[in-house]
């Protein structure tokens, strides 16, 4: 156990500096190297440069430099930003002596899972500046239990790269010191990063003592695919989803580390490095430690807009509001020049397309009325607000759809420019193609001869010298016969739709494309959407169907050939030789040869059933 008695000096929370300098010198056998900011000065001076901000830290010759991404990694749960909820239910488990004995946090890359581990081991075993604390959501960070897992020389904190040792003879060599107690701290803890590299013999083998684990050890397990683990371990382990961090808070945490190396960045330059993170905050921190080693010295070392475009290939976001107003407005010159301009200045194909795509999603969801808090200026939400009103949802899924389509053919093909240059060409001509709705319904309005109504996207208007007969009808097609749409139904094997036709439909008009007919009152079935399906496989095109009331309407082809047949029959019956046959045989009938072979196959198969 520490002295209590400690001097002022030493009950004062280390910096991330100090701590990442005595464990490069615990790791390598050096001597502990002397904090950088905390140089010997009397109680005065102490005092006087308390309220100043730090400067620049000056890099000693003797230590090698650390990247960001190891300098400022959390040292408290204060620090881990982004991950709250999980520190809460932490804290609550600690404050009601509720810890569970294995913890598995996952999530992407760079979110602080093995950070928050090693929190977890210092918030367990940490004693207090006075030797007399308990377990703690605020770990000290001055203790010697604190100070040595910072420093990662802790006898009773285990940490493990699963992917390194993924047999059963590593896992067998922790289930053996598990039995013993802990040297010098509260909880003998094991750190096992990529978990779900282990084999699953190891697993197997791990399985009975991380569901019955000794008192005084814990278990932390971290992962980023937590779907490769056994569902056995998930059931045994608590477990925490650790977040990605927001954009705008990357943004935020990047500009506090900015002051704090003394570097002066631009907003949008650390949107742009925040963006580009993806929600990692170590992806963030090592694009931010290139971006200013790769900012311009002539500037003052400033981390430019500009400078990070350049340095990950960007696409300025002035020259993609221009590409993108090129396909709009149809102009295949101007998108070309633009999309070479860009490629000149080493801007990828890929991350071109990728800029249209991030426009339109913005654009559809400025129109839906979500909030685009990432806009970066006036002339930008002035823009995309412009296309939200004057772009339809239906073109604007449409050109996502062939952006992404673009982006895959892009990806894959063996000259990314060209393929880009291509596609783009492609969406140019089909940015004022109308909607298949608004598209069907101009056809249906033509072929009922109703003048057709302005459709909601851009589609091409007929010429001013057109015919009114042309801006109903095309000239090209002629006035179908009844008789001959029926027999096309039934070559096409629709052979109920034609029978339908051929006794029910009573024809007032036909047109082609549009039917309209009345029925006999006994008929009251729907037939429409027989009829249109029908009509639409033996033509090859859809048809309008109306039904009317018209007791004035033609017969049916049924009723028509049986009138013909009646009419036939009369002119038969009022024949002199029918006449003389009659008065000889007056009880002969006369019988339709048709309808006779038709009764005898009806009574054949009433006697087989």
């Amino acid at each position: 156990m520490p002295d209590t008695d400690l001097p002022d000096s030493e009950t004062e929370a280390p910096t991330a500096a100090e701590l990442e300098a005595a464990g490069q010198s615990a790791m390598f056998g050096g001597e502990p190297a002397k904090p950088e900011s905390a140089p010997e000065s009397g109680p005065s001076e102490a005092a006087e440069a308390a309220p100043k901000p730090a400067p620049p830290a000056v890099a000693d010759p003797a230590q090698p430099y650390r990247v960001l991404a190891r300098k400022y990694r959390p040292q408290t749960f204060s620090q881990l930003i982004g991950q709250e909820p999980m520190v809460q239910t932490l804290a609550n488990a600690i404050r009601r002596d509720r810890l569970a004995h294995a913890f598995l946090m996952t999530g992407v890359r760079g979110v602080g899972k093995t950070s928050t581990a090693r929190l977890i081991a210092k918030a367990l075993n940490c004693i207090g500046p006075d030797g007399q604390g308990g377990p703690t959501i605020d770990p000290c960070g001055v203790c010697e239990p604190c100070r040595a897992i910072a420093e990662g020389r802790h006898i009773d904190v285990i940490e493990m790269d699963a992917a390194s040792h993924t047999g059963v003879d590593d896992v067998r060599e922790i289930i053996e010191a598990v039995r013993y107690a802990a040297v010098s701290a509260r909880y003998k803890i094991y750190i096992i990063d990529e978990v779900h590299m282990l084999s699953r013999n190891a697993f197997n083998a791990l399985l009975k003592t991380l569901e019955e684990p000794p008192a005084h050890v814990k278990f932390l397990f971290a992962t980023t695919e937590v779907d490769k683990l056994p569902v056995t371990v998930l059931s045994r382990t608590q477990r925490f989803d650790l977040r990605r961090i927001p954009t705008e808070r990357l943004g935020e945490h990047f500009a506090w580390v900015c002051s704090q190396e003394g570097v002066e960045a631009e907003p949008e330059a650390l949107n742009l490095v925040a963006a580009a993170a993806e929600g990692s905050v170590r992806d963030g921190l090592s694009i931010l430690d290139q971006a200013i080693a790769h900012a311009d010295l002539d500037s003052d070392a400033k981390v430019t807009a500009a400078r990070v475009r350049d340095m990950l290939g960007l696409a300025d976001a002035g020259a993609q509001r221009r590409l993108l107003g090129a396909i709009l407005e149809g102009e295949p010159k101007t998108m070309l020049d633009t999309v070479a301009d860009q490629y000149a200045l080493g801007v990828e194909p890929l991350a071109l397309m990728r800029s249209l795509m991030e426009i339109v999603h913005r654009i559809t969801v400025m129109q839906i009325g979500g909030a685009m808090p990432d806009l970066a200026g006036e002339e930008e939400r002035g823009q995309l607000s412009e296309w939200a009103a004057r772009l339809t949802p239906g073109q604007l899924h449409r050109l996502w759809q062939m952006l992404l389509k673009g982006y895959d053919e892009v990806k894959t093909a063996p000259d990314p420019l060209v393929s880009a240059q291509m596609a783009l060409l492609r969406l140019i001509h089909a940015a004022n193609a109308p909607d298949p709705g608004s598209l069907v319904k101009r056809m249906e309005e033509l072929a009922k001869g109703i003048p057709a109504a302005s459709a909601d996207s851009p589609a091409p208007a007929l010429g001013s010298g057109d015919s009114p007969e042309t801006r109903t009808r095309p000239a090209s097609l002629a006035r179908p016969d009844f008789a001959s749409l029926v027999a096309k139904v039934e070559d096409a094997g629709e052979y109920i739709a034609a029978s339908i036709m051929r006794l029910q439909l009573r024809v007032v008009s036909l047109e082609d494309g549009a039917l309209t007919f009345a029925r006999a009152p006994e008929f009251r079935d729907k037939i429409e959407t027989e009829l249109r399906g029908a009509l639409a496989k033996a033509t090859g095109r859809s048809w309008v169907l109306t039904e009317v009331e018209d007791p004035a309407a033609p017969p049916s082809m049924a009723e028509a050939a049986q009138a013909e047949a009646a009419a036939l029959r009369d002119a038969m019956e009022a024949h002199p030789l029918m006449q003389a046959a009659r008065a000889a045989f007056p009880q002969a009938e006369l019988l339709d040869e048709k309808e006779q072979a038709a009764a005898n196959n009806a009574r054949q198969w009433s006697k087989q059933a």
